[in-house]
């Protein structure tokens, strides 16, 4: 990144910007995974309406229930199974039901926060139309074409279903190079291309078994690549300067993520966890 110009960050689809100024790169649930996440809803649902037509059948059989009632039955639970089961499990566990469970998932606002009331009811009584007298046709078209795989009732309410399983950070790491010390507290280290980044850090854990020669000519290579994405640049060797970005973005990451763990506590009062997944102590 040459000195002097403004460092741009490119706000992701899939990350949200909180107010310290740290892109959290939040993942949406796939498609396939939000289909089977509602394909377990509407099978539990299914078998609350059997339960139902096997109950009122044997009362009608004993003579409990008027015929003449069914239809008003009938049409109450529809309106409970569709909306107000749905309604009420999201309001109180905070955007999850049985399926987001399942596949890993989390119903959020477009900003990362946590839902509400009103979320709920809309996406609810959408899905009513959408899932259940469409049978999922109308979900599963939107889906197919919207970047977070949302469906019509999360584009009227304005959420998405986010990942809440996510792999853990790789064991180990590497620590800032003595020389880069003062530099790293100063340093406008941008975010890397995944693939180079993923590059950069196999570069550190392979370097000290390859020989020198290839040693050197990759890290001149990594090492120039990197050096767009990073202002000032150290007048450092080619390898030192790799293990210095790495040792900053992983630690600025980290940060990002704990950020990000924070948030979810806050808003769902969930366990806090460490930086691997663990709970924190």
């Amino acid at each position: 990144m040459p000195e002097g110009r403004p460092a741009i960050i490119d706000i992701h689809q899939d990350e949200v910007l909180t107010g310290e100024a740290v892109a959290l790169d939040v993942q949406p649930v796939g498609f396939f995974l939000r289909a089977l996440g509602v394909l377990i809803d509407m099978l539990i649902g299914v078998g609350i309406l059997i339960l139902f037509v096997l109950v009122t059948s044997w009362l009608g059989t004993l003579g409990l229930i008027d015929g003449a009632i069914w239809p008003i039955l009938t049409i109450a639970v529809i309106v409970l199974v569709t909306v107000v089961i749905p309604t009420t499990v999201e309001t109180i566990s905070r955007g999850r039901s049985v399926g987001k469970l399942a596949v890993g998932g989390r119903i959020v606002r477009a900003d990362g926060g946590a839902t509400g009331f009103r979320h709920a009811f809309i996406r609810a009584l959408v899905g009513a139309f959408e899932l259940w007298f469409t049978l999922g046709a109308v979900a599963a078209l939107v889906g197919a074409f919207t970047p977070r795989s949302q469906r019509l009732g999360d584009l009227l309410a304005g959420t998405y279903s986010e990942r809440t399983r996510t792999p853990p950070l790789p064991v180990g790491g590497f620590d800032v190079p003595p020389p880069l010390r003062e530099w790293a507290a100063l340093a406008d280290v941008a975010r890397l291309p995944e693939r180079l980044a993923r590059r950069l850090a196999q570069f550190g854990q392979s370097a000290p078994n390859m020989q020198p020669g290839p040693r050197a000519r990759v890290a001149a290579s990594l090492a120039a690549e990197a050096a767009e994405h990073v202002s000032p640049v150290p007048q450092v060797d080619p390898e030192t300067f790799i293990m210095g970005v790495v040792a900053v973005r992983r630690q600025r990451e980290l940060r990002a993520l704990e950020l990000e763990n924070a948030r979810v506590v806050a808003l769902t009062g969930a366990t806090p966890t460490g930086p691997r997944g663990f709970p924190a102590r």
